[in-house]
């Protein structure tokens, strides 16, 4: 998995989304370090914590990783 692709896409979405670390943080039940941590590509998410962001923003895991450039889900 490309977790580069991960860390880029999920600032872009939070900045077009205008949201905050700490909102989306507490919307997953988050620490905001660990959020912080993935943004900056220090740490990898785990599985439960790749398909609560994906629900929460509502796009693809393969968008995430990088596997497609179209963020729609199916």
């Amino acid at each position: 998995m490309n977790f580069s692709n991960f860390s880029e896409r999920i600032i872009q979405i939070k900045n077009d989304r205008n949201l905050l670390q700490k909102d989306i943080a507490n919307a997953i039940e988050l620490s905001i370090r660990n959020y912080q941590r993935y943004e900056k590509g220090e740490q990898q998410p785990t599985l439960p914590v790749l398909l609560k962001l994906a629900d929460y923003f509502d796009v693809s895991l393969d968008y995430f990783l990088g596997r497609s450039d179209d963020p729609t889900r199916y």
